[in-house]
């Protein structure tokens, strides 16, 4: 297998699995079926984390496929890189830590529930925190991608001029207010990403068996 086939393979995969991810979240629940939802919040969250540096490594091999003197793809990839950071504790933060959180809070004397009410809302404002770091950060590093498919020629043009698009329009929306980072919007984000990278991995499938770039 060629390695633009290999990052093709990667991108692929780990965007599934964020979609995934997205398609499961919870999204409240009764009490009674905390137990239940508590697993399936940690699952789809674990799933997610164990698939960034897939995720990662088929935005390497973008970067390779796209290299050139003027750093647009290595630029992404520096971005995208800082996104994953951000996704990391996002992630970590609402599927393990207020999981954990919910269970000290169900579990608590009721003298005490106050305390952990506090530090469930601490949690979520950590989520909602690094989410929308991951949000710019991505959409930057999509935009940078495309730029330089625009300016190589390397894969369709039809890529390049739709993520030109996207990663704005995203970052407007966010940070207007129009998409809140709650599950629904999220998912909408991570949706439209999905469609890009897919894309990108697709063609990269494509790519005739000749050697990518190595150098950024």
């Amino acid at each position: 297998m060629t390695d633009d086939r290999k990052s093709a393979a990667a991108l692929i995969a780990g965007m599934t699995a964020s979609i995934i991810t997205m398609a499961f979240h919870p999204s409240g629940g009764s009490p009674e079926h905390f137990e239940s939802i508590a697993r399936l919040n940690v699952v789809v969250h674990s799933l997610a984390l164990l698939f960034l540096p897939v995720l990662f490594l088929g935005a390497l091999g973008l970067t390779q496929r796209l290299s050139a003197p003027n750093r647009l793809s290595l630029s992404a990839l520096v971005f995208y890189g800082f996104a994953e950071v951000a996704i990391t504790i996002a992630a970590t933060a609402s599927g393990l830590l207020y999981t954990g959180l919910m269970h000290h809070l169900h579990t608590a004397d009721p003298a005490m529930h106050d305390t952990w009410n506090v530090a469930l809302q601490l949690a979520a404002h950590l989520n909602q925190s690094f989410a929308l770091v991951f949000v710019v950060a991505a959409s930057i590093a999509i935009v940078l991608w495309s730029a330089a498919i625009l300016k190589s020629r390397v894969m369709a043009h039809a890529l390049g001029i739709y993520g030109c698009i996207l990663g704005p329009l995203t970052i407007l929306a966010v940070l207007s207010g129009h998409i809140k980072l709650n599950v629904h919007g999220f998912g909408a984000i991570i949706f439209g990403q999905a469609i890009w990278f897919f894309a990108a991995g697709i063609q990269l499938w494509r790519m005739k068996n000749i050697d990518s770039p190595i150098s950024a």
